[in-house]
């Protein structure tokens, strides 16, 4: 028999539609699988158990009537610590945060809670959310179910852990540089990045990535996904850039032109990435597509070569407008600020107009091609409290060699989905299907169809409970 924690978002409403489980049942079977597991993991920093249970109780109350607020009533979800919520404590991972206490809710987890999500705490997340993994010394490390040794990733490690773990089935996420899609990939999830102005704004945290970062719902299934996505997406007054989304809106032709990108210039890829992202690829065909593999036809090397700067710039415009962050701040990120500081203006400036220029650049390759299919990370999981792998294939890399395939997108503000493909050693692989602007239903669509056609059925990681003494051989 499935236990009540083991259900995705979509199967746990049908029980309680059908009178076989309810949101308080479902609620305190996750709180008893978050006590056994999130000790070895980490992922959640932060309870809302009292407020959770009263929740679960008012939704259980509704489908007695059978009146749920939307298709996601009484569903147990985490939201990462950079998402303000007026409940708990906004830490953005930072010994500073740990009293903020946001007025309200950003929108995204308003429209969550407002559609009768029960928000059951917030999960862990790097400082500042400026780490492609895990960690901080206000919480300490998130480490990944598949092999706790290693990371699940960043910045949304603590969302992605729980979900894979069984703690939740759902959790928001943010991605200013792939932080859903690489950690949805090293966790065996599906992961999203909306179009830019997809999930309109408001009440957020400063920005350290310009518009770059968008809000992206995590999984473990597509049918969850794309429900998660319908209840939090839309655009607001408050942020006029969400109606260009909207009226962005497209369609994909049933027949898509895919270019499969293997690797960008000589940056390194795994060997075990590479023939998994491939052979997923190929997948594309059994649909009906057509792929061809080639280079991808955009200019990346200001972008690149700048890329670390933006978070540096933007980390120092935020410790000088806010001074209360610097307090207790890593020694690591007041570098990076004093970095930011040291840059002029005259860069900053250069950023804009080439995210600019690739945005421009983007929508003219998707009037050639329909989809852009490349892996989502460069690398497979390293250990949990390293900044990077240091190493890729054999080659020397930076502290963004493991996420050159996903940065660029964000920037061009393009819809982005990690798909799991075949694993190797024991670990997931995720490959990343990217559409034009605007195309997110249909990317959503094409990645449930990618998911029923060859998908492997999802099957629990084996914990090792293994709570101190983990992070390195």
């Amino acid at each position: 028999m499935t236990a009540p924690w083991q259900l995705g978002a979509t199967e746990m409403v049908a029980a309680f539609q059908a009178g076989t489980l309810t949101p308080l049942q479902a609620l305190q079977a996750c709180l008893a699988r978050i006590e056994t597991v999130n000790p070895a993991l980490n992922a959640f920093v932060a309870m809302r158990t009292d407020g959770a249970l009263a929740d679960a109780q008012a939704s259980t109350e509704r489908y007695a009537r059978s009146a749920p607020l939307s298709p996601l009533d009484g569903v147990p979800i985490g939201i990462k610590d950079n998402l303000p919520t007026s409940d708990l404590p906004t830490t953005w991972g930072s010994i500073a945060g740990h009293k903020y206490l946001a007025a309200q809710d950003e929108l995204a987890v308003a429209r969550a809670r407002t559609a009768g999500l029960v928000i059951v705490g917030k999960t862990n997340v790097p400082e500042f959310t400026l780490e492609g993994y895990t960690h901080n010394t206000l919480f300490g490390t998130t480490r990944n179910p598949w092999n706790p040794r290693l990371t699940p990733g960043g910045s949304s490690g603590g969302s992605v852990a729980a979900v894979a773990a069984g703690m939740v089935p759902l959790a928001l996420g943010t991605d200013g540089g792939g932080s859903t899609r690489r950690p949805a990939g090293y966790t065996g999830l599906v992961g999203f990045k909306p179009s830019i102005g997809a999930i309109a704004r408001e009440d957020n945290l400063p920005p350290l990535l310009l518009d770059f970062e968008v809000v992206g719902p995590i999984a473990r299934r597509m049918v969850d996904l794309q429900r998660l996505f319908e209840v939090v997406a839309g655009p607001h007054a408050a942020d006029p850039g969400s109606f260009a989304a909207l009226g962005a809106a497209r369609e994909m032709p049933k027949r898509l032109r895919v270019l499969y990108v293997a690797t960008l210039g000589e940056s390194p890829v795994d060997p075990a990435i590479a023939a998994a992202c491939e052979v997923g690829a190929r997948r594309l065909e059994a649909l009906g597509h057509s792929v061809s593999a080639g280079a991808l036809p955009l200019v990346l090397k200001t972008l690149i070569a700048t890329w670390p700067h933006i978070g540096q710039i933007g980390l120092a415009w935020l410790l000088a407008k806010y001074p209360r962050w610097r307090e207790g701040a890593g020694e690591r990120y007041l570098e990076m600020a004093s970095q930011g500081a040291a840059w002029p203006a005259t860069m900053l400036w250069q950023t804009m107009e080439t995210a600019e220029q690739l945005r421009r650049d983007a929508a003219h390759l998707f009037e050639g091609v329909d989809l852009i299919a490349m892996p989502s990370s460069a690398a497979m999981p390293w250990l949990a409290e390293e900044t990077h792998p240091p190493i890729i294939a054999g080659h020397a890399v930076g502290t963004r060699g493991h996420a050159i395939f996903t940065g660029w997108v964000n920037a061009a503000g393009l819809p982005a989905l990690n798909v799991p493909v075949e694993p190797a050693g024991g670990l997931p692989i995720g490959l990343q299907l990217i559409g034009p602007f605007g195309s997110d239903a249909a990317l959503l669509a094409l990645g449930e169809a990618f998911e029923t056609q060859g998908g492997s059925p999802w099957t629990w990681p084996s914990l090792l409970p293994e709570p101190t003494g983990v992070g390195r051989a």
